[in-house]
């Protein structure tokens, strides 16, 4: 994450910012506040505070990740050379906003399935931007939800386009736990019922029903259920949803529900940085 942090610093900054060059002194002192202009949930204050100190500066955290904010809060507050402070202020405006943006979404699926559902998690997914996996997976985590896979490494999950290389479902389970180390989960992703006990016969660890509505998913766990295939397993759901459809899914009783646009369409919180050359 840092060699990630450093690339976006130097491609932001170019050969060198010349506004601030051209009208800061080199000496000048100021004071800048991280402010909040809305409700929501920090994430990334941690990542923000190094970014700032690896300059020298003097960072203070006034709300840590995970801690709720309200409009006009500050979150952050640097002191130092006013300089620097411009050098790094859109890198870490940037992260802050992303990360907060994730985290509070996350955290507001929760609060609304947590009455319903309350042992049920809340995941993302890799439908995300180069660089910028690791950040969004841990503002998900901030907000209170699951990372599911940081990388390709995590764990097995196989997935239809497998399935169509192999042949078949079980012939991909089976693939997997004979190359795979036993220190691996395996997960499959189907898209109806009769692969779901194919999946579970076969000794998946995880279940992941596909693009299905409410009512399919619901006769699914009814079928593994009956079958006494339901033991052992767990089951995860995604494709098309989100905060206006999900009490319906989470009425379901599956396990997992990992949420795509949590990262591929996250909405930024709105956060700006004021400076002031009175040192407080």
């Amino acid at each position: 994450m840092e060699n990630i942090i450093n690339k976006w610093i130097e491609e932001d900054i170019g050969f060198g910012d010349i506004t601030t060059e051209a009208l800061i002194p080199n000496e000048t002192l100021a004071n800048a506040k991280l402010i909040s202009k809305q409700e929501g949930i920090v994430a990334g204050a941690q990542i923000v505070k190094e970014i700032f100190e690896s300059r020298g500066l003097m960072v203070a955290i006034l709300k840590n990740d995970g801690e709720e904010v309200f409009k006009n809060e500050t979150i952050i507050e640097i002191m130092g050379k006013a300089k620097d402070i411009l050098f790094l202020e859109r890198v870490a405006l940037n992260i802050l906003m992303r990360m907060s943006g994730i985290a509070t979404n996350t955290r507001e699926i929760i609060d609304k399935i947590n009455n319903i559902a309350p042992n049920l998690k809340i995941a993302g997914t890799r439908k995300t931007a180069p660089g910028l996996a690791k950040f969004d997976n841990l503002a998900i985590t901030i907000g209170g939800g699951d990372s599911h896979r940081f990388c390709l490494d995590d764990m097995v999950l196989i997935k239809d386009n497998h399935i169509a290389v192999l042949g078949s479902v079980s012939k991909a389970i089976q693939k997997a736990k004979e190359t795979v180390s036993f220190t691996k989960k395996i997960e499959i992703e189907v898209e109806n019922s009769k692969d779901a006990a194919i999946a579970s016969k076969n000794g998946a660890d995880i279940i992941m029903l596909d693009n299905m509505d409410p009512e399919s998913i619901k006769e699914t766990l009814e079928i593994l259920n009956d079958f006494n295939l339901r033991e052992n397993i767990l089951i995860e759901i995604s494709g098309g949803i989100n905060s206006e459809n999900i009490i319906e899914f989470a009425k379901t009783g599956v396990d997992i529900i990992s949420i795509g646009s949590l990262t591929h369409s996250a909405k930024s919180l709105d956060i700006g940085l004021d400076i002031s050359l009175e040192i407080s």
